[in-house]
């Protein structure tokens, strides 16, 4: 093999890559997955510092309640940081888990995510490429509940759904709300049943060339599933320190103290060291699944799986009860109608045979005049 030690510029084509992604930017989406009160707002509002994501009216939760459906609600915010764009999409699913009956719940989020893929796919498929939406699910953070037991079957089920589909991070919400000790056991159970019923979650790649980062990911992959607290108030330290977190009567529980929660570690697994792996793996391992099995040896898509929008399906049956309901007034008022001209009808038929029989009679009545007459 020939050699050159006279530099010709080939060295250069990091640096020309470096400049075409960062013109080009990039879109990365999180869906957050868990049961209302599970600190899912006040985590991606903490994550990017900046409310991205507003709080729902509470009050307004009952009326929530009556739908008995998972909604999906899709937030956009575009972010530049170091002449870098990124266009970040945060995935709501309101209604999860808050229902008596949460019976095939993780419908709607395997309709929604493998309906991006879908229309990846088509969008792909096209001609003209120039303009392609990617929507597709780069990570899902389920969030679960602190109840210091285990996963719940509606937990067990989801996350094996899911787990199949997209980059899965199992998260513990309100990680301040267990003891140290809890917390270590609780996260040993979720291990355990994770393993035990075949879940498939994300796993970083650990073997780096940088040194210590090696060690860093495997600290990552040691602390799932993330014990996390959300906080966008600052709080004074007993040392003085102004720091995002919460104010208790024994102390200060911090965001970002590695001591008191996982935040930092899923913080920078998210954005600051492996987005471009969860977007590559989503791209070259979930992506290319649901493209395998969707298209035929002939480029066509087989097996749509499009489905109705679980609040459009609310939508679309309320419409029909409604119209349902409207038909049956409509009949009833028609029967009204039909037995109000029914006895009209009897009456005409009588008032008719009245007036005929009260002819023939004056008629009798003529004839018998007329005979007298003729008689005389």
């Amino acid at each position: 093999m020939a050699t050159n030690t006279k530099s010709i510029g080939i060295a250069n084509l990091p640096n020309q890559t470096h400049k075409i992604v960062s013109r080009k930017g990039t879109t990365f989406t999180v869906m957050v997955v868990g049961e209302s009160g599970a600190g899912k707002t006040t985590y991606v509002n903490t994550l990017l510092t900046t409310t991205i994501k507003s709080y729902r009216d509470h009050s307004k939760r009952r009326d929530a309640l009556s739908r008995k459906t998972v909604s999906i609600d899709v937030i956009r915010a575009a972010f530049d940081e170091n002449n870098f764009a990124t266009q970040l999409n945060v995935v709501d699913t309101p209604g999860f888990g808050d229902y008596v009956n949460n019976r095939d719940a993780w419908q709607p989020l395997v309709d929604f995510i493998d309906g991006q893929h879908e229309m990846y796919l088509r969008q792909e498929l096209q001609p003209h490429r120039d303009d392609i939406l990617d929507g597709r699910v780069h990570a899902c953070l389920y969030f679960i509940s602190p109840s210091g037991q285990t996963l719940r079957p509606l937990d067990i089920e989801t996350m094996q759904k899911l787990g199949s589909r997209v980059n899965l991070i199992p998260v513990i919400a309100k990680a301040d709300t267990i003891t140290p000790k809890d917390l270590a056991a609780f996260k040993r159970r979720i291990r355990d049943a994770i393993n035990a019923h075949n879940i498939r979650i994300y796993a970083p790649p650990v073997e780096s060339e940088t040194e210590g980062v090696s060690e860093r990911n495997q600290a990552m992959v040691d602390a799932m599933p993330f014990a996390v607290i959300g906080s966008e108030d600052d709080v004074v330290t007993p040392d003085g320190r102004t720091v995002k977190g919460r104010q208790y009567l024994w102390g200060v529980s911090e965001v970002e103290n590695e001591a008191h929660c996982d935040f930092k570690k899923l913080r920078n697994l998210l954005i600051r060291s492996h987005m471009l792996d969860l977007i590559t793996t989503t791209e070259d391992v979930h992506y290319e699944a649901f493209r395998s099995e969707h298209v035929s040896t002939d480029g066509r898509v087989v097996g749509s799986v499009a489905r109705k929008d679980a609040k459009f399906k609310e939508e679309e049956d309320a419409l029909r009860r409604r119209f349902a309901e409207q038909v049956k007034a409509k009949e009833a008022m028609f029967r009204q109608w039909e037995q109000k001209l029914i006895g009209e009808r009897d009456k005409l038929n009588k008032d008719l045979e009245h007036e005929h029989s009260y002819i023939t009679a004056l008629t009798q009545e003529i004839k018998q005049l007329e005979d007298k007459l003729n008689k005389k």
